[in-house]
């Protein structure tokens, strides 16, 4: 099993930043990839970036490269999102997910909430 807490979500004027961390417990950390992926009100959830085991590779999502970087911390057990120049379509609840012995993603966080005001 594999608990995953994100936090750092908040309000933010558009052309802000910030940074979302998610916390990994029970399954050692650095032997999956995580991901990070995004829900807005009435749309489906959709991939944000995503992250290799060991942070050799990142890949992500068209509408957010060279805005947002995912990054990892194995010593801390802890993946992270750094988000810049925010824009109001940025807003969603954001989830980390980890790919837990296989390619597809499954365990996944409570989400946090991003707001970014025009």
């Amino acid at each position: 099993q594999v608990q995953l807490v994100e936090s750092g979500g908040g309000l933010v004027q558009a052309g802000g930043s910030l940074r979302l961390s998610c916390a990994a417990s029970g399954r050692t950390f650095s032997t999956y990839a995580m991901g990070w992926f995004r829900q807005a009100p009435g749309k489906e959830r959709e991939y944000v970036a995503q992250i290799t085991w060991n942070g050799g590779s990142t890949s992500y999502t068209d509408s957010v490269k060279g805005r947002f970087t995912i990054s990892r911390d194995n010593a801390k057990n802890t993946v992270y999102l750094q988000m810049n120049s925010l824009k109001a379509e940025d807003t969603a609840v954001y989830y980390c997910a980890a790919a837990v012995g296989t390619t597809m993603y499954n365990y996944w966080g409570q989400g946090t909430q991003v707001t970014v005001s025009s």
